[in-house]
């Protein structure tokens, strides 16, 4: 199995979203732009992956199902032979992102302090696809 990681972009989170998690008990989410990093090794890859996180209906599962079953408007960006973990401190030395909740999709990681990351609010997108070409 070869490393692969996917970046989802969600966007469109209009309103704040109280996550039902256990361990993020009273967590909520404010509305805005949101990065999601997740690895890609299980079976089928980044195509399986990234179609889990774009596919309604899905049963949750992981931590970042409750916002893909949420948000208006996602895309994922694969990035064959990338780390999730990679990912996630690359976009953190940008200005332009922030650890939008601690420990979020990454209970499992020592290295990373979440693999949700949100964006600053006035980014626009142009800005925002300039920042990700940058970066991945």
């Amino acid at each position: 199995m070869t490393n692969a990681a996917a970046v989802d972009m969600l966007k469109s989170l209009a309103a704040p979203l109280p996550l039902r998690i256990p361990a993020f008990r009273a967590a909520v989410l404010p509305g805005g732009c949101y990065v999601y990093a997740g690895s890609a090794r299980g079976p089928g890859g980044i195509r399986a992956r990234a179609g889990r996180h774009l596919r309604r209906g899905k049963r949750l599962r992981w931590h970042i199902d409750r916002l893909t079953e949420t948000t208006a408007a996602r895309w994922a960006l694969a990035v064959p032979g990338g780390r999730e973990c990679d990912l996630v401190q690359a976009l953190l030395a940008r200005p332009a992102y922030e650890v939008a909740l601690a420990g979020f999709g990454s209970s499992d990681c020592r290295r990373c302090p979440t693999h949700l990351l949100a964006l600053a609010p006035s980014l626009s997108r142009a800005e925002l696809g300039a920042y990700l070409d940058h970066t991945v």
